[in-house]
């Protein structure tokens, strides 16, 4: 499971539901919580956020926690 499926399992969401308020198909919500490979969009965060009434920005900082700039060297 990736962190935006850990984050919306945290939240009790219907992945369903998502796809029909944003317009992404079930598949593609599917690929985005289930593959770790899987990159996601800014666009499709954004609208996700929306659908579940969360803060964009919080679900930003919640799913990009841990990443940090490398040091110079």
């Amino acid at each position: 499971m990736t962190k935006l499926g850990e984050y919306l399992a945290k939240k009790s969401v219907n992945k369903s539901m998502i796809a029909r308020k944003t317009g992404l198909s079930k598949a593609r919500i599917n690929e985005l919580t289930m593959t770790d490979t899987s990159k996601l969009r800014l666009d499709e965060m954004y609208l996700i956020a929306l659908a579940i009434d969360t803060n964009p920005c919080d679900m930003m900082n919640t799913l990009c926690e841990g990443l940090v700039l490398q040091e110079e060297k």
